[in-house]
């Protein structure tokens, strides 16, 4: 069964609880009014030419009620990422994906600054031109809803994302029902999540770890979800955590020590799951949530392609600074970066992943599909070993290390040294900059204003001298993804500039 009819069958069980509280409008949801809105926004969207349609909202009731809709049309929903040049990519995406609709909000557009086009349809002018007809139309097909629901199997494509271009150009991610069904069975199988849970749903949609984690799993869960637009909004988040007694909340490691510095002892007593991903969690935030709050903060680990999680520490099996045991049914080993064979434990190479959660592919690119999936499994790209406990250790992206005078630097080492003596509420972000003798130079981009000399001293206690970077940068503050990761991109063409203006 597809995952939009798994939704419909706890749609109806538990018609009358709340599915979406939208903190934006105040507007609360119930599971039958979620179901009949998106019917409502089905019975327009299939009328669509495309066979897929672009989807750009914040998280908010509305963004729930149109990828809902979208996928009961038959459709396939395309996740725009309005957090890194918004035109830019709704241009890449309709180019790679050839479609025109995007359904969107115009509040959004005119906060972005988003020139309006004939193929935009905008949320707001569905509602306010709906009939009485068209009304009654959705309530008819709520007492049926498998009828007028596009029958679709596990191997369809459900949703199609890009990846976040932190590196390099986005890659068209498709994921199928069964992808996204397993990471979420997985998940059940380690932790509990029912119809007394309330989300707290602060990452974006376009974004694989707020899709599974804050749309598909409470949906299918018969949980409530504290839906807020603005992820950045960190005491307007902590102030809505406590209001409305929010049980779960997944996150990047940057957006929960935002919400932590801006809450209260006794704010987050109803947190049961704090779930840190998409970046390492640091012993400063962890120890901040068990001194404020008494709550311990999870950390787990995953990818786009995996629709997303791989591992992921629990309350029974946790060991920091790992990013805990693959989940059940999914299996990883460690692949030694140049010989391609198989690593044994504790020894660090690249992650690879098989299990159900691997994407389908890359859509309308059969050589980066065949570059990352060899034989079911799929190349992370990322960095890692595993232990003799069977706990995983995340590394680093193998693109962020760098290769000076023959030996292999890493750069997320050279950042958490440094973020021992910026402190935890400044950032940094290591980039090279091409050599033409030694291959490359390392540069750091640091929010604090810090002397080179002074920080390089601090920094031969740490690491190794073809480790210690050329030069540090201060910049006011540094560019993120939608996600709260550093953009790397954004970071090294800043240096770059600076180093060559």
């Amino acid at each position: 069964m597809s995952l939009h009819d798994e939704i419909i069958k706890v749609a109806l069980n538990f018609k009358n609880r709340t599915a979406v509280i939208d903190s934006a409008t105040g507007q609360n949801y119930s599971y039958k009014k979620l179901l009949i809105s998106s019917f409502i926004f089905r019975d327009i969207i299939i009328g669509y030419e495309d066979e897929f349609v672009g989807l750009m909202m914040p998280m908010s009731g509305g963004a729930f009620i149109s990828l809902l809709a979208v996928l009961m049309s038959g459709k396939i929903p395309v996740m725009i990422n309005y957090s890194t040049g918004a035109e830019n990519n709704i241009a890449y995406a309709r180019r790679r994906c050839g479609f025109k609709t995007i359904i969107t909000s115009r509040k959004l557009c005119d906060r972005l600054g988003v020139n309006e086009d004939e193929h935009m349809i905008f949320a707001e002018d569905i509602v306010a031109s709906l009939t009485a007809l068209q009304k009654i139309k959705a309530l008819i097909k709520y007492f049926t809803p498998f009828r007028f629901s596009s029958k679709k199997g596990p191997d369809d494509i459900a949703v199609l994302l890009f990846t976040t271009g932190s590196e390099k150009e986005p890659k068209a991610v498709m994921l199928t029902h069964d992808n996204i069904m397993s990471n979420i069975e997985s998940l059940r199988k380690l932790f509990y999540f029912g119809s007394e849970d309330t989300f707290t749903g602060v990452l974006p949609l376009f974004h694989i770890y707020g899709l599974t984690t804050s749309f598909f799993l409470p949906l299918l869960s018969g949980s409530a979800v504290n839906t807020f637009a603005n992820p950045l909004e960190y005491k307007f988040v902590a102030d809505g955590i406590k209001k409305n007694g929010n049980t779960i909340i997944t996150a990047t490691p940057t957006f929960l020590r935002g919400y932590c510095q801006k809450s209260e002892p006794g704010d987050f007593k109803t947190l049961r799951i704090i779930m840190a991903g998409g970046d390492k969690l640091t012993i400063n935030i962890k120890n901040s949530y068990k001194s404020k709050h008494g709550a311990d903060v999870l950390e787990g680990y995953g990818t786009t392609e995996t629709s997303p999680v791989i591992s992921v520490n629990t309350f029974e099996k946790n060991k920091f600074g790992s990013i805990g045991q693959p989940l059940p049914g999914v299996d990883v080993k460690i692949i030694d970066i140049d010989t391609e064979q198989e690593l044994p434990r504790g020894q660090e190479g690249k992650i690879y992943v098989k299990g159900r959660l691997v994407m389908k592919g890359y859509f309308g690119d059969m050589e980066e599909t065949s570059l990352h999936i060899h034989n079911n499994w799929y190349d992370t790209g990322d960095i890692g070993l595993i232990d003799g406990e069977g706990y995983l250790w995340h590394k680093g992206r193998l693109k962020r290390f760098v290769k000076i005078g023959g030996e292999m630097v890493s750069l997320t080492a050279i950042e958490n040294a440094v973020e021992k003596y910026i402190g935890e509420e400044f950032q940094c972000c290591a980039v090279e900059i091409p050599h033409i003798t030694k291959g490359a130079d390392i540069i750091v981009a640091v929010t604090k204003d810090i002397s080179d000399t002074e920080m390089k001293k601090n920094l031969g206690k740490e690491l190794p001298p073809i480790s210690i970077p050329k030069k540090f940068i201060y910049f006011d503050e540094l560019p993120l993804m939608g996600n709260g990761k550093v953009n790397f991109r954004a970071v090294e063409d800043l240096c770059r500039n600076r180093m060559n203006p």
